[in-house]
């Protein structure tokens, strides 16, 4: 690996905190992003995150040649995980450019507004935003250029997948665990959009004794039915102003309306009235399908690259 003006402690040439504040000065972003855990099956929350590009940073160093994957590293503040802390990397590729639609990887200091907290990876945490949050390294340390092709991600060493992406999923959020039949009852929901963008939110309310067939495993033939995913809120939450967001972020319009709904790797909420029809027990479920028509957990089934199951919740129906 070749550069030409390495930042480093050891040449006194390190980035600074005020030389981070001069690169935001005229580079800052603003997106909406959504933080959830490669092996949880819920969301955590989004924020309005705000930073500057990395490639502007690894522009500064003069790369040259032989440079194909950047490392880095973060600090452990917890006693009983002793360690260097969380690291991970990313392809230069995808830090050097973005893909029509995608947001950088950025070197993010304010959420929603705010200066970042310490615990959520203040002063300086890197983001992600097509990637979990192992991606999304927190306390921030040092960033490595590397001509090895390896990830180095703590991830690596327990069977995750560390260059998935974020996927398309419903959660419910608010489900009676008793119905009337023929009285509607209301439901509703938060749904992760992933790579694959969001079109639809489905639910069915299935047999207690109907279990999955092995030659249909993802409850394809189910009575499923759409939900309504629910507009842009007025009210953000998280200290955030009514209405328009200022500063613009990057997904908005210069009124402060998203320019598509729903956002990827952001949240939507969603709500049902249930009627059911039939006394019994029943299993609740919920589902997506995504902009390409692909029902979850397709087209990634497979849980150490992101938990995308089918949720599934009990519930009974009286007369």
């Amino acid at each position: 690996m070749r550069i030409e003006s390495p930042l480093s402690k050891e040449l006194g040439t390190a980035m600074s905190w005020p030389g981070l504040m001069a690169l935001a000065e005229k580079h800052a972003v603003r997106y909406m992003k959504a933080m959830t855990c490669l092996n949880v099956d819920r969301v955590f929350g989004m924020g309005l995150w705000e930073g500057v590009p990395l490639r502007h940073v690894i522009w500064m160093t003069r790369p040259v040649a032989n440079l194909r994957r950047v490392w880095y590293h973060g600090y452990h503040s917890d006693p009983a995980k002793p360690g260097p802390g969380f690291q991970s990397s990313l392809s230069i590729n995808r830090v050097l450019e973005d893909p029509p639609g995608e947001q950088p990887v950025i070197l993010a200091y304010k959420m929603n507004g705010d200066w970042l907290a310490p615990k959520r990876g203040g002063p300086v945490r890197l983001v992600v935003p097509d990637g979990y949050g192992f991606k999304s390294i927190k306390w921030l340390q040092r960033v490595v250029l590397t001509n090895n092709p390896d990830p180095n991600d703590t991830y690596a060493g327990q069977n995750n997948d560390v260059d998935t992406t974020m996927k398309t999923f419903a959660r419910f959020l608010s489900t009676p665990k008793k119905l009337k039949v023929d009285q509607p009852a209301a439901l509703t929901g938060v749904a992760q959009v992933g790579t694959s963008g969001l079109s639809k939110v489905q639910y069915c309310l299935l047999p207690a004794r109907q279990s999955a067939s092995p030659d249909d495993p993802y409850l394809t033939r189910a009575d499923w039915r759409d939900g309504k995913i629910l507009p842009p809120p007025k009210h953000w939450g998280g200290g955030l102003p009514d209405g328009p967001l200022p500063p613009i972020p990057r997904q908005f319009d210069a009124q402060g309306r998203p320019l598509t709904w729903p956002l990827r790797y952001a949240i939507a909420h969603w709500a049902v009235l249930l009627t059911a029809s039939d006394v019994g027990q029943y299993e609740l479920c919920c589902r997506t399908i995504d902009a390409n028509g692909i029902a979850q957990p397709l087209p990634r089934p497979l849980p150490k690259s992101g938990r995308n199951e089918i949720q599934r919740i009990p519930m009974t129906v009286e007369a």
